[in-house]
């Protein structure tokens, strides 16, 4: 597929997608958003992808926030129209997909941005990143995830920081409050998501998915995780998957999980 604000290229068993807006800083607009969901879930549907990484183009913008001039003028329907479709076709989809999804994080990740980076499973900054959620300096709350999941991951004090003062952080700061998962520099910023990739690749793909699912579950609106634990971990065993990792183990060899 030919996508106007997307690159989607596979590079082995790794899918980089790129939010190619750099004249924007790859700011989030309609478009942008349903070509993301395109290249996401084509790649979920895939069997020869084992990761997706998700960057921005350029040196400056991871995302720089959403585009502004779409919802301007929007009354009180569509504003939560806007927010209830995007996390339903973007954020909310790439938390669920059972590939991982990697941000790598090369800039700017802001408002809709760092929602975007926190919707992946795992993220990786460069040094040069600044990430935060200025919603409230437009007089708007984050409305893709923003305010549930930013707690999750650094805590309901500093998030109502972060949210409040619709200030920044540097990538270090970022590292500290576990936002992120890593800092490198700009220059090795793909090197070092790809080496992260490569480890992952060398596991099960049916594993990881119920990995994911059983994650998830921790933090899902009145769902026991443990009982979703137990579903899945009992569900492994009847994957192919589990009979060439255990046969391997037994042939004290390594497993191949991508045959």
């Amino acid at each position: 597929m030919t996508y106007n604000n997307v690159i989607s290229e596979q590079k082995g068993h790794i899918q980089w997608i790129t939010i190619n807006r750099p004249a924007q800083l790859n700011a989030l607009n309609k478009e942008t958003i349903k070509e993301l969901r395109i290249a996401l879930s084509a790649a979920n549907d895939d069997k020869s992808v084992g990761v997706v990484i998700l960057t921005g183009s350029g040196e400056k913008a991871f995302v720089a926030g959403a585009d502004i001039k779409e919802f301007a003028n929007f009354k009180v329907a569509q504003g939560q129209e806007l927010a209830m479709k995007g996390q339903e076709v973007l954020f909310d989809f790439i938390e669920k997909m059972k590939k991982p999804v990697i941000a790598a994080i090369n800039g700017f990740a802001l408002g809709g941005g760092l929602e975007l980076a926190m919707a992946c499973h795992i993220r990786i900054a460069s040094e040069n990143a600044k990430m935060g959620l200025p919603e409230t300096s437009l007089g708007l709350i984050p409305g893709y995830g923003g305010t549930q999941r930013l707690p999750q991951l650094v805590g309901r004090g500093k998030a109502n920081e972060m949210i409040f003062t619709a200030s920044m952080i540097s990538a270090e700061e970022a590292l500290k409050w576990r936002l992120i998962n890593d800092v490198c520099s700009l220059e090795n910023l793909h090197e070092t998501v790809e080496k992260l990739a490569s480890k992952i690749l060398n596991n099960s793909p049916s594993a990881i998915s119920s990995a994911i699912n059983a994650v998830n579950a921790n933090f899902a609106h009145k769902v026991d995780g443990f009982e979703i634990e137990i579903k899945e971990f009992g569900c492994c065993f009847g994957t192919e998957d589990f009979t060439e990792g255990t046969t391997a183990f037994v042939e004290k060899r390594k497993p191949n999980f991508r045959a």
